[in-house]
């Protein structure tokens, strides 16, 4: 599934948002950058901060908004092959996307001014990426709540969680041409259950900076 995620994330993600010059996130283990590029935002990369203290998680994306907002290109190389360590148990995972759910949450603050001289585009999928997974956390608390109150399931809500599932991981099984992203299914599992109350607590906890791991 974490395979499948990373493919998701780099091409259809980062492929689309390429098509506008402005990849919004470029990973650090698969991201290249013009030296002279990178030395005129040293200064800035290195004292990153969040409310005025220090701040060295989600490092990639905090450089890829620099870049943009310096007036730099970002672009995504389909031929290119890296290579990187995934989580391999579930606290592992679940502390990586912890800190990934911040830092998403902080640079999309950052990236706010940035949008408007992009394209509308990237304004609606950054506005996408964080209201698509608020809806979603209303569908399943409204969900829940209908259980509980009336001991009857919410079709209607499993319905559309589940087509929309169907949708997406057919377009992905389509373009890698592989049967196996159908499997991808199992993500909204994941997604709605501790994914989502976990994306809530990093919310509330932005200006925690821990890393989380050794």
């Amino acid at each position: 599934l974490i395979d499948m995620e990373y493919w998701l994330a780099c091409n259809e993600e980062r492929a689309a948002q390429a098509r506008f010059g402005a990849v919004m996130c470029c990973c650090g283990p698969c991201a290249m950058y013009r030296r002279s590029a990178m030395l005129s935002l040293l200064d800035q990369y290195e004292t990153q901060l969040y409310r005025g203290k220090p701040s060295d998680f989600g490092e990639d994306r905090h450089l890829t908004i620099l870049m943009l907002s310096a007036g730099f290109r970002t672009e995504y190389v389909p031929s290119a092959i890296a290579a990187t360590v995934v989580p391999d148990t579930m606290g592992v995972y679940l502390r990586q996307q912890l800190r990934w759910a911040r830092s998403t949450f902080r640079d999309t603050l950052l990236a706010l001014p940035v949008l408007p001289g992009l394209d509308r585009y990237l304004t609606l999928d950054a506005i996408g990426q964080n209201v698509g997974l608020l809806l979603l956390a209303l569908s399943v608390l409204t969900g829940i709540g209908q259980f509980a109150l009336t001991a009857t399931l919410p079709w209607w809500t499993i319905l559309v969680i589940g087509s929309m599932t169907l949708v997406r991981c057919s377009v992905a099984a389509y373009r890698a041409r592989e049967l196996r992203f159908l499997g991808f299914a199992l993500h909204t599992l994941v997604n709605i259950f501790p994914l989502i109350p976990l994306k809530a607590y990093a919310l509330c906890t932005l200006s925690n900076s821990d890393w989380l791991s050794r």
